[in-house]
């Protein structure tokens, strides 16, 4: 098949006014290198690098470089994390000292390290003195300056990609019950190790290339102090083409530096190209991932379980049968005070800025926005850091460590819990089949569709064993199908949890169907705390009526209706007490819409235009503005619309019945 010619994307021709300066630029960068290969004496080229001075000078570059590179490691990393993660006061300070040897001219970098480390510096003597230790025309003084000059490099790279490692991964590790140093060695590090490679590459390219501070600092001694840089110094005073030779050496080392660190040293934490680029592998004939199964019989089954004789389901058994009853004081932002017995489930709603994620990074203890007096069954967990809480937490994303399987995933909470390895991985397995998703066990995030990793971090959750189990709109990012099934299964499972689960939603359906409370923050403020089918027949905060399809009006009590905030009187069938602040829900449902004025039984009628026609299902929901009453929307048939030629821009009239109004105080 003929494959259809590439067009080019116009407008990305590069002007001719930029297009000759860069390539003047290109051609001043290339030419110095042009010069090395152009005077290379190639015959000689072997003669030259094996000469006895030029290989003791490469084996002390080599030497020195490699001690640089780990003093650079062992005092750059902790550096390079301090200045990513934790603020305190002199931080630009700091980094503006860790960026100054990199602008320094090699020379005044010997000269200061003279003044510091030398004979007659600020710390030579009594370095000198106290342990015999004498930096200058030594190799450790050469090292001392390599480091100097290249541990910069390692410490920029590696707070970039700290910088760009967003807390969700590392924040999920420690709600698994992994310490800060198992975090930072199972997920920080690996998911940094592009920028940690290319600071470490660079450093050592540097080390390796030191000439001033080194020359300055340490002398060139032959044997100690005089590297491959150094050499080439010399070399060009009593032989420049062996000075070249080398030259060419060094250029060399670099050049395989830069071409290994192609594509890394900009990249970010995370950004795994290949897996996303990938394909996505294919489910097997016949299956359907997203329908889930039934837990298999060792988990649903004890007596099955005991005859499999694996620790897996004598683990689950009792992970089943523990109960972990909840009593939270939340203060600051948020504030309220949280009750609930073992196996109940809480949906968190609200507005953005309500406090929901506050409430649960409080749980977490994770936030100073506020603070949770905790206790978790007959455990008083509140003075415990984060991965002591028992408190497992499922972001958004789920936040799947990407450099591990699905498997590996499930199994973190188990191992940082101290479960050998082989038990963690059975056990993994169990919850990853309980979910239906055991087949992907040993694919990578990158490689599962948004349902499977969701479901991925639902069992990893499960299976680190937690008190409290907090869902941050977990269902969020999955189409409707999916969402459906991952529902009834997540009902199901947390039906058998014994402990309290906080799902933080904005769907309705998610509310009503998968929680026995209904929690409604607004401010951070609890609005509401009572049943679902209680909120949905009474809401008391115009969002969550809005969010249940509702009109909200909120305004004051009067003797027979309601003076509305925004505007407009409202005739209600059982009006409050005069004075008190109210909201009216109405129902779309409920709102009667006409072309003329209706002269029947609505108590509420007022003109208005219709400014928006949207499909719900088998009805159609028109939002109506009116300067007498705020906006409102009503649901009506196709037919009807069609009757009364609805379209958008015509003007009609609307009206409720004062028995369809409910007005809740507030």
């Amino acid at each position: 098949m003929k494959r259809p010619a590439l067009r080019r994307t116009p407008g990305v021709r590069a002007p001719l006014l930029l297009t000759v300066p860069a390539l003047l630029a290109v051609a001043f960068l290339m030419l110095p290198l042009v010069g090395i290969l152009a005077r290379t004496s190639w015959g000689d080229l072997g003669a030259h690098l094996t000469a006895e001075a030029t290989t003791r000078a490469l084996r002390l570059s080599l030497l020195v470089s490699l001690w640089s590179l780990g003093l650079s490691l062992l005092f750059g990393v902790p550096l390079a994390w301090l200045l990513a993660r934790v603020p305190f006061p002199g931080k630009a300070f700091v980094r503006s000292l860790v960026l100054l040897p990199m602008v320094l001219p090699p020379t005044v970098g010997g000269v200061a390290l003279l003044l510091a480390f030398g004979r007659r510096g600020l710390l030579g003597p009594w370095l000198e003195d106290t342990f015999g230790i004498t930096l200058p025309f030594h190799t450790s003084g050469a090292v001392l300056a390599a480091t100097f000059v290249a541990m910069p490099f390692l410490v920029i790279s590696l707070e970039g990609a700290l910088g760009g490692l967003r807390p969700r991964y590392e924040e999920t590790a420690a709600s698994l019950g992994a310490s800060p140093v198992r975090v930072f060695l199972t997920v920080t590090l690996p998911m940094v190790a592009p920028g940690l490679i290319a600071g470490a590459a660079l450093t050592w390219a540097r080390a390796l290339g030191e000439f001033g501070a080194t020359i300055t600092f340490a002398g060139n001694l032959p044997g100690t102090t005089q590297t491959l840089p150094l050499q080439v110094y010399l070399l060009l005073q009593e032989s420049p083409e062996a000075a070249t030779s080398v030259s060419l050496l060094l250029l060399a080392i670099a050049m395989v530096v830069l071409i290994a660190l192609r594509g890394r040293w900009t990249g970010t934490p995370g950004d795994h190209r290949r897996e996303r680029s990938a394909p996505r592998p294919e489910e097997p004939a016949g299956a359907a991932p997203d329908v889930l199964p039934e837990p298999p019989a060792y988990v649903r089954d004890k007596a099955a379980r005991d005859a499999l004789g694996k620790a897996p389901g004598h683990v689950l058994e009792k992970a089943l049968q523990e109960r972990w009853p909840l009593h939270a004081d939340v203060t600051g932002f948020t504030r309220l005070t949280l009750a609930a017995d073992p196996g109940t489930t809480i949906a968190v709603v609200g507005p953005n800025g309500a406090g929901k994620t506050t409430l649960l990074r409080a749980l977490l203890g994770l936030t100073p926005r506020a603070h949770a007096a905790l206790r978790l069954g007959d455990s008083d967990v509140t003075g415990l850091s984060p991965h002591r809480r028992g408190v497992a937490w499922v972001p958004q994303d789920g936040a799947l460590f990407p450099h591990l399987s699905a498997l590996s995933n499930t199994a973190y909470g188990l191992r940082a819990h101290g479960v050998p390895r082989t038990e963690a991985r059975h056990e993994a397995q169990a919850w990853l089949d309980r979910l239906g998703v055991g087949h992907l066990a040993h694919r990578r995030p990158g490689q599962l569709s948004g349902g499977q990793a969701q479901r991925v971090a639902l069992a990893r959750a499960l299976a680190a064993r937690p008190r409290l189990l907090l869902l941050d709109e977990p269902l969020a990012a999955l189409d409707q199908t999916t969402r459906a099934h991952v529902r009834h299964t997540l009902r199901r499972h947390l039906a058998e949890f014994g402990g309290v689960c906080l799902i933080v939603t904005h769907d309705p359906v998610e509310a009503v169907s998968l929680a026995d409370r209904v929690l409604v923050l607004d401010d951070g403020r609890v609005l509401q705390d009572e049943p679902p089918a209680e909120v949905t027949r009474h809401p008391r905060s115009p969002w969550v009526a809005r969010m249940l399809g509702r009109n909200a009006w909120p305004g004051t009590a009067t003797a027979d209706g309601l003076d509305l905030a925004g505007g407009g009187r409202l005739v209600v069938a059982e009006p409050l007490a005069p004075g008190t602040e109210a909201l009216a829900v109405i129902a779309p449902e409920a709102v009667s819409v006409h072309r003329e004025k209706p002269t029947g039984s609505p108590r509420n009628v007022w003109p208005g235009t219709v400014r928006e026609i949207t499909s719900g299902g088998s009805r159609l929901r028109l939002l109506i503005t009116s300067d007498r009453a705020p906006d409102l929307v009503a649901e009506i048939t196709p037919q009807a619309a069609a009757d009364l030629r609805i379209a958008d821009g015509a003007e009609v009239w609307t009206g409720v019945k004062a028995t369809e109004v409910t007005v809740v105080p507030l």
